[in-house]
């Protein structure tokens, strides 16, 4: 039942958290205007969004939003680049399982469109994923107003 009561909860805030990392913003912008773009014809919420440094931010602030108890959902959007070292696997490792811990212990729903390309650096490869990253900011809207409706008929159940 709890559960249940946690959809109903999620379901009556009207706001959704979108947070960014600042590094490579000229590619992440795109994820953020489509995302906003694309969920404002589908869920009638206010988009609050939010700028953190890099990737590795993310996580905290996501935290700290879902803990708020004012958002519905947190959708976090960032680019992590294989410059040729290992870290990067590191960074994108810890960003994800930070966004799956905060999720689970808030009862928030969160959305990752943190990504981690294979080759980001060889020609045309940014151009590549300033066009691919517009194409996940629109799933990252559909998968979160999806979520958001799934919890508004689920609280409809309970109510009705």
């Amino acid at each position: 039942m709890k559960s249940n009561s946690m959809c109903f909860d999620i379901a009556t805030r009207d706001r959704v958290a979108f947070i960014q990392s600042c590094w490579h913003s000229d590619i992440v912008d795109r994820l953020r205007d489509s995302f906003l773009d694309e969920f404002a014809k589908l869920d009638g919420r206010q988009v609050d969004v939010f700028e953190v440094p890099g990737a590795f931010e993310i996580p905290l602030k996501a935290q700290f939003l879902a803990n708020s108890g004012k958002y519905a959902a947190v959708v976090a959007a960032g680019l992590v680049v294989d410059g040729g070292i290992y870290r990067h696997e590191f960074v994108a490792s810890a960003v994800i399982d930070g966004l799956m811990k905060t999720q689970l212990a808030s009862h928030t729903p969160i959305f990752s469109a943190v990504l981690t390309p294979h080759d980001f650096i060889s020609d045309g490869q940014p151009e590549f994923f300033a066009e691919h990253f517009t194409g996940k900011g629109i799933e990252s809207a559909q998968a979160c107003a999806l979520t958001l409706a799934e919890y508004s008929r689920e609280q409809i159940a309970l109510v009705g």
